[in-house]
C-alpha cells in the first residue's frame, strides 16, 4: 500500500502521542506513514483541500469537512479546564473589549468557535500564528488575544491578564469536557483502514504514556524554544484518557458543541456518522 500522508501539529501533545507511530516504535500493521508537521490552522486549511490522508484538525474545522473525513476515537484533545484563554494587557471584563481588535489563532480553530458562541459581539478579529498573539497584545496591535496551547502557561509571566477562560465557561454551561482537536481519516480509505489506523494510534499513545522519556527528542525538536517543564505541563494538560479513547462522554461533548454552534448559525450541519465505529 502507498504511504499515507499524515499531518500533525508541532505542539508537544501531538508529537508526544504520534512519536511511536511516526518513528516505528510500535507495530504499524503493514501501513506506512509520511509525516508532515505544521501549525493547526494550516492543518485546518489543508483539510479543506483534502491534502492529507490522516490529519489533526480543530473540531471547528471538522464541521466543514465531515463529508470527506471521519474522526478517530483515539488522538483527540479534550478535557476539563484546558480551553482557550482570552487575555488583555490590562485587567478587563469582556464587555470592555467590544469594538477592539481580538487576536485569534485562526478562523477555524475551536478557540474562535468558542469566542463566537460566548462573545459574538467581539467580532473585530485578526488572525495570527498562535505563538505571536501574546506579543501582539503587549505591543498594542490587538486589544486582547485568544491564547491556546502552551501560552496559557506563560501569559501571566509576561504581564498579561486573564479576561475569560472559555473552557470554564463551556464547562459551567454544559458540564462537558471541551472538544479542541481531533484526528480525522479520509472516508475514501474505507472503514477497515480507518479502524486499523485508530488501533495503531491508540497503541502509539499507550506506548508514549508508558515510556514518557522516549519521545523527548521528537517532541523537543519541534518545541525547541519551549522550556522542558512547559512541554511537560502541555502534555499533561492535553494528553489524557480522552486521548486514548474519546468514549461516550467525549462523543456527546462533540455533539453538544456542534448542536449549539449549528443552532447559532456558526457552522454547517456535520455528517451524521462522525467517528470510526467501535467494536
Amino acid at each position: 500500500m502507498k504511504k499515507l500522508n499524515l499531518g500533525i501539529s508541532t505542539c508537544p501533545n501531538d508529537t508526544f502521542v504520534f512519536d511511536a507511530l511516526v518513528n516505528g516504535r510500535i507495530d504499524r500493521m503493514g501501513l506506512n506513514f509520511e509525516c508532515h508537521l505544521t501549525d493547526v490552522e494550516d492543518l485546518n486549511n489543508k483539510a479543506f483541500r483534502a491534502e492529507y490522508d490522516i490529519t489533526k484538525l480543530s473540531y471547528h474545522a471538522y464541521a466543514y469537512v465531515s463529508d470527506d473525513y471521519i474522526l478517530l476515537n483515539s488522538g483527540s484533545a479534550l478535557g476539563y479546564n484546558n480551553g482557550p484563554l482570552l487575555v488583555a494587557a490590562e485587567p478587563s471584563v469582556p464587555g470592555q473589549l467590544e469594538g477592539k481588535t481580538i487576536a485569534i489563532p485562526g478562523k477555524y480553530t475551536t478557540a474562535n468557535l468558542l469566542l463566537s458562541i460566548f462573545f459574538p459581539y467581539l467580532n473585530d478579529r485578526r488572525e495570527y500564528l498562535f505563538s505571536d498573539i501574546e506579543d501582539m497584545v503587549l505591543k498594542g496591535e490587538a486589544g486582547a488575544g485568544l491564547l491556546i496551547h502552551e501560552n496559557r502557561f506563560t501569559y501571566s509571566d509576561r504581564g498579561l491578564y486573564k479576561v475569560s477562560d472559555l473552557g470554564e465557561l463551556w464547562h459551567d454551561q454544559t458540564g462537558m469536557p471541551i472538544p479542541l482537536g481531533g484526528i480525522a481519516v479520509k472516508r475514501e480509505l474505507g472503514k477497515k483502514i480507518a479502524e486499523k489506523i485508530d488501533r495503531i494510534l491508540a497503541a502509539s499513545i499507550e506506548f508514549a504514556c508508558n515510556n514518557p522519556d522516549v519521545s523527548y527528542d521528537f517532541v523537543s525538536q519541534y518545541a525547541a524554544s519551549m522550556e522542558k517543564d512547559v512541554m511537560k505541563k502541555h502534555i499533561d494538560l492535553y494528553v489524557n484518557d480522552f486521548s486514548r479513547d474519546i468514549g461516550i462522554t467525549g462523543r456527546e461533548a462533540v455533539k453538544v458543541l456542534y448542536n449549539k454552534a449549528y443552532a447559532m448559525g456558526i457552522i454547517p450541519s456535520p455528517a451524521k456518522e462522525l467517528f470510526v465505529p467501535t467494536c
